[in-house]
């Protein structure tokens, strides 16, 4: 799929400078070439040698080189990739790409280019989540930067959390799909998808509620990669804390039964995508004005009834008005995958993501969840990885299927 193409890979230090290795056969084998560049830190942790080696080309590291600025020169090695990988991409060279320095080969070929770049964050946890990196992510992915990752794990340090580099097979599904939307209509350009994202609430009285810690962080992120794709995106959105999604309709809703109508409403479409945490049950009769303590100061009765299955009854629907793929969500707590391969069997979706998230995981509200993915074959784990990533996959799926 990357006949003809040419990646300049551009390599800072890391431990995860080892898997960048990889990528490089990863590509070949899909048809593209590779011309590394490696930092100064990178030659710490990788071979110069090796990585020639293994590109077939000299692995470059000095700016001031003379041969290869008279036969190379940094402004033709930038300009002639038809786009620069980093990876791995430390916090020090995402900061220096973010800000403009250019103080060695690595990041004067960054500034000097006007070829798309991606870029595969890899470091410490703790750096990952600084207030200035950050900062730095989202100035980049403003400039067009295209992120694949980070994903959660073990660190090298010891430590466990997002900042681990993207998998080499997932940067790799990344920039084919960067190749694909270049080559013309972006894969998902005509369809049609709706997105569920957030909590509901549903009202007790005028200032009480039954809702859950849902943030609405992997619903955003999921609408903006399949825009990003090309789709028109029904964003439904209950009650979240996140901005709205770029290039998304956005239809705001607050109790289940208001979504499960929107939904409705915003049929037909190619994919439903059910990001949601729905609650399961509301209130019937939610009083009117704040119900006030009794004199024993005991509880009101309340009286509950179910909300809509509105993935069930999504999936459910005929041909001609059920959208080709129906995909749901199931967060658990305990027992993940038999919970989530009963939910999956009876809710008659296409795909199921479920992940866990118990309360000690951080999931609701977090930058990371680990993913358990069912279709009609089986099930696989995606391991640990970032909300964005999940995003980027599943973006990258629902685009594969529809080729």
């Amino acid at each position: 799929m990357l006949h003809g193409r040419h990646i300049l890979l551009i390599m800072s230090g890391g431990i995860a400078a080892y898997k960048a290795q990889l990528l490089i056969r990863l590509i070949q084998r899909a048809g593209g070439t590779v011309q590394a560049i490696l930092t100064e830190s990178a030659t710490e942790f990788v071979s110069p040698l090796t990585v020639s080696a293994l590109s077939g080309r000299p692995a470059l590291t000095e700016l001031f080189d003379l041969t290869q600025e008279s036969e190379i020169g940094h402004i033709e090695l930038s300009r002639s990739a038809d786009l620069i990988v980093v990876a791995p991409a430390t916090a020090n060279l995402l900061a220096k790409l973010a800000h403009g320095l250019a103080d060695d080969l690595a990041s004067t070929c960054l500034l000097a280019t006007d070829t798309p770049i991606m870029a595969a964050p890899a470091m410490n946890v703790r750096m990952w989540e600084a207030a200035a990196t950050r900062r730095n992510m989202t100035v980049l992915r403003d400039d067009g930067v295209i992120v694949v990752g980070p994903d959660e794990g073990d660190m090298a340090c010891g430590e466990y959390g997002p900042g681990r580099m993207a998998e080499p097979e997932a940067i790799l599904e990344a920039i084919e799909a960067h190749f694909q939307g270049a080559d013309g209509a972006k894969p998902l350009a005509g369809r049609h998808v709706i997105v569920t994202s957030g909590p509901t609430r549903e009202p007790i009285d005028p200032v009480r509620y039954i809702s859950n810690a849902s943030s609405g962080k992997q619903g955003t992120a999921i609408a903006e990669a399949l825009a990003a794709q090309g789709a028109r995106v029904s964003f439904v959105t209950g009650p979240a804390e996140y901005a709205n999604p770029r290039g998304c309709e956005v239809i705001r809703v607050t109790t289940a039964r208001e979504m499960d109508a929107a939904v409705g409403a915003a049929l037909p479409a190619d994919v439903a995508v059910f990001c949601a945490a729905v609650a399961d049950w509301h209130v019937t009769n939610p009083a009117q004005i704040k119900i006030k303590k009794d004199s024993g100061g005991n509880p009101p009765l309340l009286d509950f009834a179910p909300n809509p299955d509105i993935l069930k009854r999504i999936a459910a629907l005929e041909p001609g008005g059920r959208p080709e793929l129906v995909i749901g969500f199931a967060a658990e707590t305990g027992d993940l995958e038999a919970r989530a391969r009963e939910k999956f069997a009876a809710k008659g979706c296409d795909w199921l993501l479920a992940n866990d998230v118990s309360a000690e995981r951080g999931v609701f509200g977090g930058d990371a969840t680990e993913i358990v993915f069912f279709d009609a074959s089986g099930h696989t784990s995606w391991g640990a990885m970032a909300k964005t990533a999940v995003a980027q996959r599943l973006a990258q799926k629902i685009a594969a299927h529809f080729r």
